[in-house]
Order: C-alpha cells, then sequence, then structure tokens
C-alpha cells in the first residue's frame, strides 16, 4: 500500500505537470499583468482545480479569431460608410451639430475601433422599468409586418415568456418571419419545450455557442449578454431587462428589481440590425440581407446615436474605450449606474482622475445582489473610489439591475454592459451612444428618482466596517479579474 508521503509526492507530481505549462501559457497570452498575477495566485492556492477553473473560464479567444465573420455580406460597405464618416467629421464646418461636435472624439473613437456608423434619424423613448418595457415590446411586436429579430441573454418559461411565445407565434401564423438568438447558457434552465413549441410553429431559433456539460470547454465563458430586439429594420430595442417575469414582479430574496431599457425608432434600428445578422451569421451560417432588413436611411434631423458592440470577436474593447474617452473628456459631471462595480485599472483610474479634478462622479450600485461573488468583489472598490473623492450610493429599494452613464449635458449610454471586467472584456455586449441634450435630461431625472431609492456612503463610515467584511471583500477582488 502506498504511504501518505508517496501519495503526497504523486500529488506534487501531478501539480508540477498541469499547473507550470498552464503557467507559461499565462504569461505567453500578454494579459494585463493584474489578471496574469490573479490566475498564478489561484494555481499556486488550489493547483489541480485552478487549471481546471482556467481551462473553463480563463482562456482569451479574442485574438485567436475563432470567432470569424468570413463570408458576412455588408461588411465591407460598412467600413467604407464609417470612412466618409470620419472625414465628415474631421471638418469642422461639418459639424454644425455643437452636439456632435461636442463628442466627436467618442464617436470618431466608435468609427476607428469598431466601425459604428453615426445615425441622426431616430426618436428615443426611455423605459424606465419592465412593465413599460414589456408593454412597448408587445405592443411592436403586435405591429411587425415582415419580420421580427430577438436575441437574449436569458429567455424564462413564465408569465412573460409565455406572453411573448404565444404572440410569436400569432406573427408567425400571419406571415412575419421571427429568428431567435438565446444565449446557451443564460437560458440553460429553461425547459427544451419551450423552444420545440415555437420550432413547430416555423420560428428559427439557435442557442449561441452551445454547452453540453460533460464535454465543458471554454466556451461557458464566452456568453452573449445581449438582450435586442429588431423589428422591421426600422424599430429596435436594447437595455438590461431580459424576458423574465422578475421584471415586472420582483425576486423573492432581492424585492424590486430595478432595470432600464431603451425603444429606438428610426436608422439606429438598422445599426441593431447589423449586430444582429452578424450574430445570426455565426450560429447559423446563413447570411440576412436586403432592403427589408436594412431600409434606406433616412438622414433625417434627430436623435444622434451610435450602436456600438464589443466581444471577442472585435479587434478592440470598444464599449469599454467609449467609456473611458467619455470619462477623461467630462468638464462637469459623471453619473454612473451599474449592478456590478468591477471596473478595469484603466476605467478605475479614469474615475478617480475624474474625481480628483472636480468633476461631479457619483455612482450607485446595489446594496443586495444576484451574486455574492459580485457583490463583494465590487465592494472591494469603493473605498479607491471614495478617497479620491468619487460620490458612493447603494440601492436600497431591491435590487437595481440597470446599466447606464451620463456625462455632462448631452453625452450618454445605455445598453447591456455592465461596469465591470466580463462585460468591457469577455461577454457580446451592445450598447446606444447618445448625443442629445433633451435625452440626457430625461436620464438625469431618471437617475436622480434612483437616487432618491438610495443612501450613500461615506469614507469615515466604510472604514468601519468589520475585519470579516473586509476579508471577503479581499477575496473576491482577488479573483474578480479572471471572471
Amino acid at each position: 500500500m502506498f504511504e501518505w508521503n508517496q501519495i503526497a509526492a504523486w500529488i506534487y507530481v501531478v501539480f508540477l505537470l498541469t499547473a507550470i505549462p498552464v503557467v507559461f501559457m499565462i504569461i505567453l497570452e500578454k494579459r494585463s499583468p493584474f489578471k496574469t498575477a490573479a490566475w498564478i495566485m489561484v494555481l499556486i492556492l488550489i493547483p489541480i482545480l485552478g487549471v481546471i477553473f482556467y481551462l473553463v473560464f480563463g482562456q482569451e479567444y479574442r485574438k485567436r479569431k475563432i470567432f470569424s465573420r468570413k463570408g458576412l455580406k455588408g461588411l465591407k460597405r460598412m467600413r467604407e460608410m464609417a470612412s466618409v464618416q470620419l472625414r465628415e467629421i474631421g471638418h469642422t464646418q461639418s459639424t454644425a451639430n455643437n452636439q456632435i461636435h461636442d463628442n466627436r472624439n467618442t464617436i470618431r473613437l466608435l468609427l476607428n475601433n469598431s466601425n459604428v456608423l453615426l445615425t441622426t434619424g431616430n426618436q428615443l423613448k426611455l423605459l424606465k422599468d419592465g412593465t413599460h418595457t414589456f408593454e412597448a415590446i408587445f405592443s411592436a411586436i403586435e405591429a411587425a409586418r415582415h419580420h421580427i429579430h430577438l436575441e437574449y441573454y436569458i429567455f424564462s418559461d413564465d408569465k412573460i415568456g409565455t406572453r411573448l411565445k404565444e404572440l410569436l407565434v400569432k406573427k408567425r401564423a400571419q406571415g412575419v418571419e421571427v429568428r431567435i438568438i438565446v444565449d446557451d447558457v443564460g437560458s440553460w434552465d429553461l425547459r427544451k419545450k419551450y423552444f420545440a413549441d415555437l420550432r413547430n410553429k416555423g420560428i428559427e431559433i439557435y442557442p449561441f455557442m452551445e454547452v453540453r456539460f460533460p464535454r465543458l470547454t471554454s466556451r461557458v465563458n464566452y456568453r452573449n449578454h445581449r438582450k435586442i430586439i429588431v423589428i422591421d429594420g426600422k424599430t429596435g430595442f436594447l437595455g438590461g431587462i431580459n424576458i423574465a417575469d422578475r421584471y415586472i414582479d420582483g425576486a423573492p430574496k432581492l424585492g424590486h428589481w430595478r432595470d432600464t431599457h431603451l425603444e429606438i425608432k428610426g436608422d439606429a434600428a438598422a445599426c441593431l440590425q447589423v449586430i444582429f445578422t452578424a450574430d445570426w451569421y455565426f450560429v447559423s451560417k446563413r447570411n440576412i440581407y436586403g432592403y427589408k432588413y436594412f431600409p434606406k436611411f433616412t438622414e433625417a434631423s434627430g436623435t444622434p446615436v451610435q450602436i456600438a458592440a464589443s466581444g471577442p470577436d472585435y479587434d478592440w474593447e470598444a464599449i469599454a474605450q467609449a467609456f473611458f474617452s467619455a470619462i477623461t473628456n467630462a468638464r462637469k459631471k459623471v453619473y454612473l449606474v451599474t449592478p456590478y462595480l468591477m471596473p478595469p485599472p484603466t476605467l478605475l483610474f479614469a474615475l478617480q482622475t475624474a474625481a480628483l479634478s472636480n468633476i461631479d462622479v457619483r455612482i450607485i450600485i446595489p446594496e443586495k445582489s444576484d451574486s455574492r461573488i459580485s457583490k463583494w468583489a465590487s465592494f472591494s472598490y469603493v473605498e479607491k473610489l471614495l478617497e479620491a473623492g468619487v460620490r458612493i450610493f447603494f440601492y436600497k429599494k431591491g435590487f437595481i439591475h440597470s446599466k447606464y452613464m451620463l456625462v455632462d449635458d448631452v453625452f450618454s449610454t445605455l445598453g447591456t454592459s455592465n461596469f465591470d471586467f466580463r462585460s468591457f472584456e469577455t461577454n457580446f455586449e451592445t450598447n446606444a451612444f447618445i448625443y442629445n441634450s433633451e435625452f440626457s435630461q430625461k436620464l438625469e431625472a431618471h437617475f436622480m428618482d434612483d437616487l432618491q431609492n438610495s443612501r450613500e456612503i461615506k469614507l469615515e463610515q466604510w472604514h468601519q466596517r468589520s475585519s470579516f467584511f473586509k476579508v471577503r471583500e479581499s477575496l473576491a477582488h482577488i479573483i474578480s479579474p479572471m471572471f
């Protein structure tokens, strides 16, 4: 029989054979030092489990180009249109709209890093909660004439999910095309019968990056966090709200579920369509194109909007860069709402620098969260921000899941991106970047309403938290960059 020292020796050999090659892989990936150090520490503390965690959650696909767009129609045309806009915005006389001119750096950034077109023929409606959001969505679907495209992280087989299913079946019977992309991990708990019923009625459905446990791979780490709808190429929706009752009824352990969504009518809906069709090509290897899906831009006078996407299929972290550009160009204020506050070092530095420059920086995060690790990891950044003069508020009326930011009087962004590593570096996300003072005023009023249901955290008060509280923060902070 083996003695314990022999068993320990074999375990050590297994550790060397597994952990050391993975350490070299991590170093060769040349990711951020912060993330590299975090992964190496995990491998040292829990070597065998650490290797498994890395293989499942840690590998980076951005540089490996596994999310290929080769064969996707329209990319060349998008690049050409972006080049034209770059030349136009580069000339002062072509930017008569002061709201565009004041944000030209961010606009040019998005044109350069991801060919995100600026559209002006738009009407926007801020949807302040789940009730208003689903009313608007169901009304728009009811009015659909040619096609309905949905792309969601979470579908639930509850009252809202059932109502949506019945409406989509009805529209398909009327001859309307219906296509659905659903994230395979986000909707893992959904019964197969839900989608089988839809497929049997002629609705096309594809899972995004299907994952089947027992052959679990790092595919589980790259998730489609988008929540978008496009109807007839003219109406679009995006924001934080998935298909589930909790966005109206709340959650048992969290109470009221606070969230925000956006309805777009106009040219920017076609830009949402571009994102959907690219993802549709990825899951089905079929192109969607033609004027019925992409109506000609009206170029009418309206609200200027750019629809940005980011994910492992992009060369740049487009949405994170746009956040950085907006924050560093702030002159008066930065108001941010996010359910998960785990900023990459560059964005943490940007917020601190803005506050130290006497910019009014305020952030609302939830006091109660749907994720314990995310909650404690978010809390671990509070002290650093408070020390720089950032004002932090804990939302106390349930759980706030909204994701938006406004800067000064003209710039705002709203979408699916949380202010964390995963949204900026790993997940597939979509945000609207809006350059309009009237919309910013509405969003600021919305922010002030959320502020009324929040309590401010002072630095002196934060220093008094218990040692156990601090330990949980620190542990969550260490592993937060990995996920």
